[in-house]
């Protein structure tokens, strides 16, 4: 790789970590969209144990 190609990648290298750092800052500040947003991953995940565990014992129920 020619040095020029390596000087374009490493800007654009740098202008990327540029922009996760701002995006990473904007994250930082609104913690109570996150912690929502877990709340309903965690509601989520919950209801898609049940539901599999409810179709598991249907299916068990089936074999007998």
């Amino acid at each position: 790789m020619s040095e020029e190609r390596i000087e374009q990648a490493t800007r654009r290298i740098e202008s990327a970590l540029g922009r996760i750092a701002d995006l990473a800052e904007r994250i930082g500040d609104a913690p109570e969209v996150t912690s929502d947003l877990a709340a309903r991953h965690e509601n989520l995940r919950e209801a898609v144990t049940n539901s599999l565990k409810e179709l598991d014992d249907l299916l068990e129920g089936l074999e007998q």
